[in-house]
């Protein structure tokens, strides 16, 4: 039976597309890769660009309320910062809890290279993240 892994945020539009691109690339196709907000602000452009640079394609994903995954049961929920733990509502599931607060790179302010050197830090963190928990739990 395939694993099923949940990766929450906020809004659903960079650091959990982040991670949910780099989860499905080091996972491969034996795990199940989801990734929801507790509100959904469309999947960011930058994110985007952030992962094509790296080889990645997520282009495709979309942006998904929490919601629509009550029914299933996950054996990984990983919050991504800190605001999604808190106001995540609680579902039954056996499923395994992990927190890390990435920083969000939504937030960051600047000249335009800044910006994107920003997103492309956060997303080297959450690539290490990912790599690791695959290599440790998948």
């Amino acid at each position: 039976m395939r694993k099923k892994v949940l990766i929450l945020c906020t809004g659903n539009s960079c650091r959990s597309q982040l991670a949910e691109g780099y989860l499905r690339f080091y996972a491969g196709e034996e795990v199940e890769i989801y990734s929801a907000g507790v509100e959904t602000h469309g999947v960011n452009p930058k994110a985007i660009e952030t992962m094509k640079e790296d080889g990645i394609d997520i282009s495709n994903h979309t942006s998904n309320h929490i919601d629509e995954y009550q029914h299933i049961d996950f054996d990984f929920v990983i919050t991504v910062c800190d605001n999604a733990k808190e106001r995540c509502p609680f579902f039954p599931t056996k499923a395994k809890k992990f927190h890390y607060n990435f920083p969000d790179p939504a937030k960051a302010r600047g000249t335009e290279e800044e910006i994107n050197a920003q997103f492309r830090q956060v997303g080297q963190l959450i690539k290490a993240y990912c790599k690791n928990f695959c290599e440790q739990y998948l």
